[in-house]
């Protein structure tokens, strides 16, 4: 009688096994690649002018697309050093304005190309999370997120002064960026955005490998207490460089991109109300979950596309308004709420209407 040796299964870690853990990552991204081919036959438009880039719906919407996969490669970035590390930076516009400068300085003033920006890009990113770790021994919590501020400050005082007007436009910002044809926004528009949608999903894929490697287990370890993690023997200094490092890069990629993608970079980006939109995104998406960040950001752009547009002066109000809404509803934020089944409706209620008539529920 002969035994037959069966292989070992490997289906836990095979291509199977990870088209399965990300089929809804998969679906989204082939929505997402059909979604301009989509928009055009709805519009009556062929799907040659597409490919063409003719003007139409389907171009607005893939610019529109274009700026939420750019808010959100930036707000998972800041998701994986407060969601995740738990670090709280009011600096963290620095790293995305840094990144959109230098891309607007390299094409127009030094004339470089997208291979040398990139590596460039690299550079400007590992040098400004080394000026933030500087301070990363010596204070945590609330302070270290006012001495990163303080050092953004700085960074949004130097782009506005008069003295490098002439690569950062000072105040007007920067214009007159000349990008590599084949970025164009105005005529390969389609190409930039499945550039842009590619650079996304890989973005994601290596922010959830990265968290669930040893390094990212520490960071999470590190944020939950930090404390315990020191007394098992880990210098959490080098893993909240890594987590530093990893996301200064990726907000200085998605400003690279703001940069092609805009006509002016403006000093705006480079102010704490730009940092406070990244916190909102992933509020808004749920904090530390990662997905919830792309969530969170489209979330975000759409509300204030619709918002401004139907609504005008009132959108601000309104926008405000939701916010208040989304965190006495959706407390976790969407996908965290989701992933908690922990829709507090009643409870939600209770606080909306104590908010309005000033009235406080009994305990």
């Amino acid at each position: 009688m002969q035994t037959t040796i069966q292989p070992p299964n490997n289906t836990s870690s095979g291509p199977l096994h990870w088209l399965k853990t990300n089929s809804g990552v998969l679906i989204v991204l082939l929505i997402m690649i059909l979604l301009p081919f989509v928009v055009a036959i709805l519009d009556g438009q062929a799907i040659a002018e597409v490919f063409a880039n003719q003007t139409g719906s389907s171009k607005f919407v893939q610019g529109l697309m274009i700026e939420i996969f750019i808010l959100a490669i930036y707000a998972i970035s800041y998701d994986l050093i407060f969601g995740i590390t738990g670090l709280l930076s009011f600096g963290h516009a620095m790293f995305f304005a840094a990144g959109a400068y230098f891309t607007g300085i390299a094409f127009k003033t030094l004339g470089w190309g997208i291979l040398p920006t990139l590596l460039g890009l690299f550079v400007v990113g590992l040098l400004n999370a080394l000026l933030f770790a500087v301070v990363l021994p010596r204070v945590q919590g609330i302070t270290f997120a006012l001495v990163t501020l303080g050092i953004a400050s700085v960074f949004f005082i130097i782009v506005q002064s008069n003295e490098v007007v002439e690569f950062t436009g000072a105040d007007v910002g920067l214009q007159g960026v000349i990008v590599p044809e084949f970025l164009n926004t105005n005529s390969e528009r389609l190409r930039l955005y499945f550039i842009v949608l590619i650079v996304t999903f890989l973005v994601y894929l290596i922010y959830r490998r990265f968290v669930d490697s040893p390094t990212g287990r520490v960071c999470v370890a590190n944020r939950e207490n930090e404390g315990r993690a020191l007394m098992l023997g880990y210098n959490t200094f080098y893993f909240k460089l890594v987590a530093l490092i990893v996301s200064a890069v990726t907000a200085a990629l998605a400003g690279f991109f703001h940069t092609i993608h805009s006509p002016i970079v403006s000093p705006n980006i480079a102010g704490l109300g730009w940092t406070v939109a990244a916190l909102l995104i992933i509020l808004i998406g749920g904090v530390g979950t990662l997905s919830g960040a792309i969530i969170g950001a489209a979330v975000f752009r759409l509300l204030e596309f619709f918002l401004d547009r139907w609504f005008g002066e009132s959108a601000a109000f309104l926008l405000g308004a939701v916010y208040i809404l989304l965190v006495l509803f959706v407390p976790f934020g969407i996908v965290g709420t989701w992933r908690a089944r922990s829709f507090r409706i009643k409870e939600g209620w209770a606080s909306l209407i104590s908010l309005l008539t000033g009235k406080r529920e009994p305990d």
